[in-house]
């Protein structure tokens, strides 16, 4: 059997370590307030460069520090061209400047009209390859900068 004076000198020590444990929690410095979410990043875009033509062109290479591009582009008609403009076509693909391949195709029109591509692709020098006939066309590149 277990005597309770043997015990008395075990349960004064427990209970000054509880004491001791509820002094120190309540000693603890306040969590710091919680902090303003961060800002949702906001997307701009720089212009890489802007052609306008009639047939089929390669542009001259351009580099992207995102690959992520926006690509911008109109197809229409001249007053008195003989051809109907629903027989227009127009397609934009993007190129790898240093190996020649095609990366994306950004647009596949037909007839005239006007609309945006866009290219994601990783960092990298392109060049972009109009295929068309029967319309003239505009179009312009712009890289996405996250700020």
């Amino acid at each position: 059997m277990v005597d309770a004076r043997s015990l008395r000198p075990h349960l004064a020590t427990l209970v000054i370590a509880l004491a001791a444990s509820c002094a120190a929690a309540g000693c603890r410095r306040p969590a710091p307030p919680p902090q303003k979410p961060a800002a949702a990043p906001t997307v701009a875009y720089h212009q890489l460069g802007s052609w306008s033509g009639r047939g089929n062109r390669q542009t001259e290479s351009f580099t992207s520090d995102t690959g992520a591009l926006r690509i911008s582009w109109e197809t229409t008609v001249q007053p008195g061209d003989a051809a109907s403009p629903a027989r227009g076509a127009f397609k934009i693909t993007a190129h790898s400047a240093i190996s020649g391949r095609p990366l994306q195709e950004v647009v596949d029109s037909t007839g005239v009209g006007s609309g945006v591509g866009y290219v994601q692709q990783d960092p990298h020098v392109f060049y972009v390859v109009v295929d068309s006939s029967h319309v003239n066309w505009t179009f312009t590149v712009e890289e996405a900068v996250v700020y």
